[in-house]
């Protein structure tokens, strides 16, 4: 039997399904060799020599490849359709080259897991693509070389800096000068005038005012209350009329399909859904068979499902929504050698309430791509739009009414993109109006008015028929209304605006997006509020940084151009080690000018350029980097031990004035508190201090031989100014002792920690209501919520297996155990997820071992139980190591695979940095 290899068990157990027992389909589990994250994985002195090691974990994932060849001579390399796919072909080529020889070995790529798309490419076998390789290896080397040598510079020169990469860091850069722009924005004031027309025939319509004094009206020229008085007078004035009605048809044409940039903003428009959920949602779906493969920056369609669209639209909606012709979207990509079909559906009959899975996520993703495809090759909708202008017979003043009918709805009748802003057409329905009709004015604006004045605010005593409020205006006869307005600063981004502005410059590929954006926001370089970005004051810090001493680097201009270089690479027009030798001749010297610099230095320099930001004005005027607790010295920016930094008065340590990098509403008057004397207990004084962590308690001082007195932090419901000494000692006293608990007569305690107030025996802990509970809790109530807690399988609590599996495969038991977010299957330290859909009661060992699989695949830290027989192999193997140095140095390389985590950052499937 041939031996199929492909990434996933997932993808292997659908692929397998079409192949039949004439081949072996098995997952190499991603890629199945890696740069060692230490120095000197790439050696730019020895023409960027790349020092591959194949991971412990992928190791029996070779053996079982390996295992499977020794009864066939022919390996079908059958790996995702695009650079990541071909580089994991080549690492398995590369690993397996000893065993490889006289072997039949060739390379298939599908568009879609189907039995057509997969028997079809068994019939059209290649060899590995060496163009794609050299680009994936330039990719690696180059993300390697900046992540490498880039980040040390970060965790020397700027304390609390976790990491840099190539798009990372860019991509933080849109963010945080974004926010800059906002606190930088200064709103513009200016008005608008509406008026609530009736027609002859009783029915009523909204015009806006465009002209006034016989000069058409831009948007800033009412600019304040006086100019909309005088507006609203005018038009309250004058007789008015129809002076013209002009209806235009009007056609939109739909969106073309879904690639993936374009997926997820709109999954992110619409769902809320981040970019890699609604990429897992779809991978999940691609080796399903139900999508084709969904990394991709094409959005053309293979005639073959255009046609299959056309028929399905035709069953289901009827032929008035079939186009005449067959809609032909061309392709964006730049490199032809790596372009793709569109993100559709591999079956145009499986409609979303056909689709068989349960996962919500799955489900939303699927109607999405289902109804972009189908909607995509429908009749265009058409329209009819309506402008009204109305005036006076003087010419003096003009108002214009606009809307829009929709006649047919062609492809709306399915698919209507989401927008990133509320900037709509006007879509209502004029009534009917004649040129020459005499209009009147119809009372419609008391509430609006209403809603603008607002509870306080006073109205003036009516002058020459107006009535005022600080925000509006309007008529008399609640006809005519003016409305206040500012102009906006721009959105924060959102991760679909965030995809979709890299993609407008260049930066990062399909495959990359998701993993750039989620990756700053796990470094705590942004953080997601409401679907919006913000930067964190870390993100700000390594940005600045970056722009003053690695400018280059961070031009959004120069990371795309490094794009066009590679993908020039894989199209074969460019030598990729040329691509690394200019990129490395001019990074390397910028590295080198910074290894003189002092961290006071760095620190100055992001003090002066974040100015604005970390010392906004002062109401009162005042110089704003005064301390404002002694008086006289200046705020500083500074560092901390644990790093991160954080702003200090320079008259430290007579001056003790912390803050954060941006101060919350009161920080200044909390820190008028610091140093208050509570009391005193034991001859020691208790005081109320203010922190960079926020206020606490303490008893006593800092000497030699005391050097960390008693302290305890304050509660953030307790409020400063009531804050007294008994207070301060129940903080001092904690954890407060209960009792002996009564069936053992080991302690109880109550006391509070990061995650709140709790009660404490042994290793189990049960959370309390509130921080007034700590210090009242009895036994009973104690006792009673530590064996809930037990119950639940709270920590320290070993919970109870709802279902033995027996043993796995490769040893230890296998259990389904209850969890805090749903049932899961555990061995030894890797824990899977069971799908909503499957009762842990119908769990079955075969499901639980492809689950654990999977699971382990994607979480490298959940792989130490494959660990432990290596290590006593390699222990065991000792005395080989000595006749063969070489070997030993190699065999310890899986050490430092420990680290990964803590490594410049990943940003596409493969760990390879961006």
């Amino acid at each position: 039997m041939a031996v199929v290899v492909v990434e996933s068990p997932a993808k292997a157990k659908t692929i397998n399904k079409y192949l039949g027992s004439d081949y072996t389909v098995l997952a190499s589990f991603g890629h199945v060799r890696d740069l060692p994250p230490k120095d000197g994985s790439v050696d730019p002195e020895h023409d960027f020599d790349m020092k591959w090691e194949v991971a412990s974990d992928s190791k029996k994932h070779i053996k079982a490849i390996t295992d499977a060849l020794k009864d066939d001579d022919t390996l079908i390399l059958a790996t995702d359709p695009d650079r990541e796919g071909e580089a994991i072909s080549w690492h398995l080529e590369q690993a397996l080259e000893k065993k490889l020889k006289g072997k039949n070995v060739s390379r298939v790529t599908f568009n879609a897991i189907t039995k057509t798309a997969i028997l079809e490419a068994m019939k059209s076998p290649r060899q590995v693509d060496t163009a794609l390789v050299e680009a994936y290896l330039a990719r690696r080397a180059l993300d390697y070389l900046v992540g490498f040598n880039l980040s040390p510079v970060l965790w020397r020169k700027l304390p609390g800096a976790k990491s840099a990469g190539r798009v990372q860091s860019v991509c933080l850069r849109l963010i945080v000068e974004r926010e800059m722009e906002i606190e930088a924005f200064n709103p513009r004031e200016y008005w608008s005038v509406v008026a609530q027309m009736e027609t002859p025939r009783g029915q009523t319509f909204e015009a806006r005012l465009t002209m006034m004094g016989g000069k058409k009206l831009d948007k800033y020229d009412l600019a304040n209350q006086t100019d909309a008085e005088m507006a609203v007078q005018a038009v309250s004035s004058r007789a008015l009329m129809v002076n013209s009605v002009e209806a235009k048809p009007a056609t939109r044409n739909p969106y073309a399909p879904f690639m993936t940039s374009t997926l997820q903003q709109e999954a992110s428009r619409k769902f809320g859904m981040g970019a890699k959920a609604t990429m897992s949602a779809a991978q999940r779906l691609y080796e399903a068979g139900y999508i084709t493969y969904m990394r991709t920056d094409g959005i053309d369609m293979a005639p073959e499902a255009v046609m299959q669209a056309r028929d399905a639209i035709k069953a289901k909606f009827g032929e008035k929504y079939v186009p005449k012709s067959p809609r032909m979207y061309k392709n964006k990509a730049k490199n032809a050698q790596e372009a793709h079909e569109c993100i559709r559906p591999t079956d145009m009959f499986v409609s979303p309430d056909k689709l068989k899975v349960s996962a919500d996520d799955q489900r939303k993703i699927y109607d999405l791509i289902w109804k972009r495809t189908i909607a995509s090759q429908m009749e265009a909708a058409r329209f009819e739009r309506t402008t009204v202008l109305i005036g006076s017979k003087d010419e003096q003043v003009e108002l214009r009414a606009t809307g829009s009918v929709v006649t047919f709805d062609g492809f709306l009748k399915v698919y209507d993109q989401g927008r990133d802003d509320d900037d709509d057409e006007d879509s209502n329905r004029l009534p009917q109006v004649m040129q020459g009709e005499a209009l009147k004015l119809a009372p419609a604006y008391e509430d609006a008015f209403g809603k603008a004045q607002g509870e306080d605010a006073l109205i003036e005593d009516e002058k020459a028929g107006i009535r005022r409020c600080p925000a509006a205006v309007m008529s008399e006869n609640a006809a005519i209304l003016g409305a206040q307005h500012h102009t906006q600063p721009p959105a924060r981004y959102t991760e679909a605006t965030l995809v979709k502005r890299m993609e407008e410059l260049g930066i990062g590929r399909p495959s990359t997006y998701a993993s750039i954006v989620t990756t700053i926001q796990d470094r705590g370089y942004v953080r997601k509020d409401k679907n919006r970005l913000f930067p964190e004051d870390k993100g700000r810090l390594v940005t600045v940084f970056l722009e003053n001493y690695f400018r280059r680097y961070v031009e959004y201009d120069f990371t795309a151009g490094l794009e066009d270089q590679l993908d020039d690479v894989s199209a074969g027009s460019r030598d990729y080690k040329e691509v690394l030798s200019r990129f490395w001749r001019d990074f390397s010297a910028a590295l080198a000018e910074t290894s003189e610099l002092r961290i006071t230095e760095v620190l100055d320099k992001i003090d002066e350029v974040l100015a604005p930001h970390i010392y906004p004005p002062r109401e009162d005027g005042s110089n704003p980097r005064i301390c404002p607790v002694c008086g006289n010295g200046q705020l500083h920016l500074k560092t901390a031990r644990s790093g991160g930094a954080f702003i200090g008065c320079g008259n430290y340590p007579e001056c003790r004035y912390t803050r954060p990098l941006s101060a919350p509403d009161g920080d200044d008057a909390a820190q008028a508190l610091d140093g208050k004397l509570l009391g005193y207990d034991e001859g020691m004084q208790v005081t109320l201090r203010v922190g960079r962590f926020g206020p606490y308690v303490q008893k006593g001082e800092v000497t030699e031989d005391v050097p960390k007195p008693p302290r305890a932090s304050i509660p953030k419901t307790w409020s400063l100014e009531d804050l007294d000494l008994d207070k301060a000692m129940l903080l001092l006293n904690l954890p407060r002792e209960i009792g002996p608990h009564p069936e053992d007569g080991e302690m109880i305690e109550s006391a509070i920690g990061r995650f709140g107030p709790y009660v404490k025996h042994l290793k189990t802990y049960a959370n309390l209501p509130s921080v007034e509970d700590v210090f009242t809790v009895g036994m009973n109530h104690a006792v009673e919520l530590l064996a809930q807690k037990a119950a639940r399988g709270g920590r320290g609590a070993a919970a109870k297996p709802l279902k033995e599996l027996g043993d796995h495969p490769d040893g230890g038991a296998v259990s389904v155990m209850p969890g805090r977010y749903g049932p899961y299957v555990k061995w030894e330290k890797v824990n899977a997820t069971i799908p909503k859909e499957v009762e842990p009661e119908q769990v079955t060992m075969e499901q639980a071992v492809e689950w654990l699989a999977e699971k382990a695949a994607k979480s490298p830290k959940k792989k130490a139980p494959a660990k432990k027989p290596a290590a006593k192999k390699t222990a065991a193997k000792k005395p080989a190591a000595k006749k063969a140095p070489a070997k030993k140095t190699t065999a310890k390389k899986a050490a430092p695979k420990k680290a990964t985590a803590k490594t410049p950052d990943t940003e596409d499937g493969s760990g390879a940095e961006e």
